[in-house]
C-alpha cells in the first residue's frame, strides 16, 4: 500500500460500508445511559496462533451487522481470530476473517458471518477539547468497562482529528470505541502509555467509512486471512507526540533517529526529527530535517510551516516567508500558518502585510485569542490605538485571563492619557498575575500622572518587593517621597540607589532631588 503523509487535511470522501450507521444525535445521557447504549457494540477480539494456541485479545466496535472494527496492532501475530460479545453470559465465540487493513492508521475490519450485534452510531462531527467522552472496552477480555474523561487534545490529522483523551485506556482496551455524551462513536481507542499522565489516543472515527477505498482488496472466500505489518504511521507517530507531551527533547530526538533509521523513507519520521531538533534548539538540523521530508512529500502542508518556524528562529525571514506561503498554498486554511505569516511580516516591520495575514486568520478562526493579541499589538506600532484597544478587547473577550493582554490594553489607553482605563486595565493584569513586576511600575508611573502619590508609591513598593533591583523603581520610589518632602526616605532610596547604579544615582538624585 503506497504511503501518505499522515497530516495532510483532505476533505473526508465518505464512502459507507454496507449497513453502517451515521444518524442523527441522541438526548445527552449519564454514563450509565451511555453504557447501557453502547454496550452491545463492543466486542471481545481473540487472537489465536498456528496451533489453535490463544496468543492475545483486544477490543472491538460493530459497525454494521457482521463488521466488526478494531485495531491492527491488537491482531498482527494472530492467524486466526473469534468475536464474542463480553456483556452476553453463555455466548459462543464467532470465527472472523480479515476484511479489510490499513496499516498505516492502525486500523482493520473483521468479517463475523451470522453474528448479530447493535452496531454503533458513528458521528463525524467536529470535536472540542474539553468535551467529556467514555472509553468502553473489555480490557481482561471478560466484562466490559467504562472509563469517563475529556478530550485534552485534538490534531489534525489526514482530513480527521486525532483524539488525545483522560479517559483511562488498559491493556486489552486497543480497538474499544470512544463515545461521545450522546452515546455516538467518535474514535476508537488505540494506544496509551502507562508512563505518560494521561497520554491515552484513539483515532478518527471518520476514518473508518475511508477503510475500504485506502486498505487492500477484499480477499477472496477461499484465501487465507491477510496478515497486518507489525509497525505502522500511526504507533510511530503516537509515540513521538507522548514524548513531546512530555516535553523530552532528548528523548524524542533519539526516537525520531530510531524512526528515520527504520523507515528512511516516510517523510513523517524526517518531520520529527525537525521538530526534535527545533525543540533543542539545533535549527540548521531541524531544517535539514524538514527539506528531507519536503524532498519525500513536497505537499506536507506541517513539513512547510515548521520549516518557516525554523526559519524564524534563525532570522532567515524572507525564506520564513516563503515557507510560510508554501504551507498556505497546500491549504489556504491553515489558520496557525496565516498567523505565523502575520508573525514574521511584524517582526521585519511590514505591518500592513501582517494585519492582513492576521485578518486571514481570523476569517478563519475569529475565536483565536492570540491572534487578535497581535493583531492589536501590530495596531499599536502603527499608533493606531483606538484599533489596538478594539483588537485587544477581542482577545479578552474570547480569554479573559490573559494578564499580558490586560498590560498592553492598559499602556495603550495611557498612549491616548485615558488613565482611569489604563489602571484599571492594570489591576485586572495584576488581579491574574499579582508577580508581574513591569505592571506595578507602569501602574505607579500610571498613579504619579494623576498625583495620587500614596497610591504611587504603593506600587513601586510592591515592584521592588518582586525585584529589589529594579532601578527606575527605586529612583521613582525616591521622587514620590520627595514629593511628599520625606527628605528622610530620599536619603535612604539615594544610598540604596549608589549601590545599584552609582552613575544613575547621582545623575538624578543631585540634578533633581539632593540639595
Amino acid at each position: 500500500m503506497q504511503e501518505k503523509s499522515m497530516r495532510l487535511r483532505h476533505a473526508i470522501l465518505l464512502v459507507l460500508p454496507l449497513g453502517m450507521s451515521f444518524s442523527a444525535p441522541l438526548m445527552a445521557g449519564s454514563p450509565e445511559e451511555v453504557f447501557r447504549q453502547v454496550a452491545s457494540s463492543i466486542v471481545v477480539v481473540e487472537v489465536s496462533g498456528a496451533k489453535g494456541e490463544a496468543i492475545s485479545f483486544g477490543s472491538g466496535v460493530i459497525i454494521a451487522p457482521g463488521q466488526v472494527i478494531t485495531n491492527c496492532h491488537v491482531i498482527k501475530d494472530g492467524k486466526t481470530f473469534t468475536i464474542r460479545q463480553s456483556n452476553q453470559k453463555g455466548n459462543q465465540p464467532q470465527p472472523a476473517s480479515l476484511r479489510y487493513q490499513d496499516i498505516d492508521r492502525d486500523l482493520c475490519q473483521l468479517d463475523v458471518t451470522g453474528f448479530k450485534g447493535l452496531p454503533a452510531t458513528i458521528t463525524i462531527s467536529k470535536l472540542k477539547t474539553g468535551q467529556r467522552v467514555y472509553a468502553i472496552g473489555a480490557p481482561q477480555g471478560l466484562e466490559l468497562t467504562i472509563s469517563e474523561g475529556l478530550i485534552s487534545s485534538l490534531r489534525d490529522l489526514d482530513g480527521a482529528q486525532y483524539i488525545q483523551t483522560t479517559a483511562a485506556i488498559s491493556p486489552g482496551s486497543s480497538g474499544g470505541g470512544l463515545f461521545d455524551e450522546n452515546g455516538q462513536l467518535i474514535g476508537i481507542t488505540t494506544f496509551y502509555f502507562a508512563e505518560g499522565q494521561n497520554l491515552n489516543f484513539a483515532l478518527p472515527a471518520a476514518w473508518i467509512a475511508e477503510l475500504p477505498k485506502r486498505a487492500v482488496a477484499p480477499l477472496p472466500k477461499q484465501a487465507a486471512p491477510a496478515k497486518p505489518a507489525t509497525d505502522s504511521v500511526i504507533a510511530w507517530m503516537t509515540k513521538a507526540w507522548a514524548l513531546e507531551e512530555k516535553q523530552d527533547g532528548p528523548g524524542l530526538l533519539a526516537y525520531s533517529k530510531k524512526w528515520v533509521k527504520a523507515r528512511p523513507g516516510d517523510a513523517d519520521a524526517w518531520y520529527w526529527l525537525g521538530n526534535a531538533y527545533g525543540k533543542l534548539n539545533q535549527h540548521d538540523r531541524a531544517i535539514d530535517a524538514y527539506r528531507e521530508a519536503l524532498r519525500i512529500d513536497p505537499e506536507d502542508v506541517n513539513a512547510w510551516h515548521y520549516l518557516g518556524n525554523a526559519y524564524g528562529k534563525l532570522n532567515q525571514h524572507d525564506r520564513a516567508i516563503d515557507a510560510y506561503r508554501e504551507a498556505l498554498r497546500i491549504d489556504p486554511e491553515d489558520v496557525n500558518a496565516w498567523y505565523d505569516l502575520g508573525a514574521t511580516y511584524s517582526q521585519i516591520d511590514q505591518t500592513d502585510k501582517a494585519i492582513e495575514a492576521y485578518r486571514e486568520a481570523l476569517r478563519i478562526d475569529p475565536e483565536h485569542s492570540d491572534v487578535w493579541y497581535d493583531l492589536g499589538a501590530t495596531y499599536g506600532k502603527l499608533k493606531q490605538y483606538d484599533k489596538a484597544i478594539e483588537a485587544y478587547r477581542e482577545a479578552l473577550r474570547i480569554d479573559p485571563e490573559h494578564a499580558d493582554v490586560w498590560y498592553d490594553l492598559g499602556a495603550t489607553y495611557g498612549k491616548l492619557k485615558q488613565y482611569d482605563k489604563e489602571i484599571a486595565a492594570y489591576l485586572e493584569a495584576l488581579r491574574i498575575n499579582p508577580e508581574d513586576v513591569n505592571t506595578w511600575y507602569y501602574l505607579g508611573i500610571t498613579y504619579g500622572q494623576i498625583n495620587q502619590t500614596d497610591k504611587e508609591i504603593d506600587a513601586y513598593r510592591k515592584a521592588l518587593r518582586i525585584n529589589p533591583k529594579h532601578t527606575m523603581a527605586w529612583y521613582f520610589l525616591g521622587f514620590s517621597y520627595s514629593i511628599q518632602g520625606n527628605r528622610g526616605k530620599v536619603r535612604e532610596i539615594y544610598q540604596t540607589l549608589r549601590k545599584l547604579d552609582p552613575e544613575r544615582a547621582e545623575r538624578y538624585f543631585n540634578a533633581l532631588i539632593l540639595p
